[in-house]
């Protein structure tokens, strides 16, 4: 799945690819990073379209209300990091509860681990969108309990939208539970259309169906990013894995 991001770019830059952003919105407090873990449930700025176009400061990780004891949160959060795009639709999820609280994530590119068959420990790879510095990836937002004695209140939470591995980012995010999965990747014409407050079912079923082509993606093997490092370039560094096999498109 998809646990850990990164955004270089200026936040202003957004206005790029989505110019509908009110400008007014994009003065929040977010200072570039190369690299987040969905683990920490950080900050992290989202569009929505809430009387017009905004860019917003939410949480990375909803609490779902069967959560209901700070052990639960703990345990169990991690799990809504990110939503399979298939259950959106799927009546009785708690996605599909949330559909029509539609986000977009602005990223500049995201870290998946490839499993090598003999070797002892998988090889992380840096995976970005080829034509462009900044891409979007679908998400649902919703109210959340803080679980915070210091912030009691409900606070806005989202989670990343993930779909099938096209067939690049099928060999690459190739081990575990949820071998096989990207981020639901979006061209800037389906971001816009994502933030649509009058999609119907039809329309959503085919915005999550889209699949980003393998020849769309820029990608290159970098050292583990789970380690405690400096948040800079240098974490994604190409790094050359003697007799590491070659992706094939």
């Amino acid at each position: 799945m998809c646990y850990d991001i990164a955004f270089t770019a200026s936040i202003k830059s957004i206005l790029q690819h989505l110019p509908q952003v009110k400008s007014d919105s994009l003065n929040i407090d977010f200072d570039p990073t190369w690299h987040k873990i969905g683990m920490s449930y950080p900050q992290w700025p989202v569009v929505v379209n809430q009387q017009g176009y905004q860019l917003q400061s939410y949480t990375w990780g909803p609490v779902p209300k069967l959560l209901d004891s700070l052990e639960k949160v703990k345990k169990q959060r991690q799990l809504y990091l990110n939503a399979r795009s298939e259950k959106v639709l799927e009546t009785g999820t708690m996605w599909n509860a949330i559909r029509h609280q539609r986000c977009l994530v602005p990223a500049t590119g995201f870290f998946e681990y490839r499993q090598v068959p003999g070797w002892k420990n998988k090889v992380a790879y840096y995976i970005k969108a080829k034509e462009q510095d900044i891409f979007f990836i679908a998400g649902l937002w919703a109210f959340s309990n803080s679980w915070d004695v210091d912030q009691p209140a409900r606070i806005p939470t989202f989670t990343l939208l993930t779909r099938s591995a096209n067939k690049v980012m099928a060999q690459i995010h190739n081990g575990g539970d949820n071998a096989g999965r990207m981020p639901l990747m979006l061209t800037n014409k389906l971001a816009q259309e994502w933030l649509r407050p009058d999609l119907t079912d039809t329309d959503i079923r085919n915005i999550v169906q889209f699949e980003l082509p393998a020849t769309a993606l820029e990608y290159w093997p970098i050292n583990s990013v789970r380690k405690a490092k400096p948040d800079d370039a240098n974490i994604i560094t190409p790094v050359m894995y003697e007799g590491l096999p070659a992706l094939q498109l």
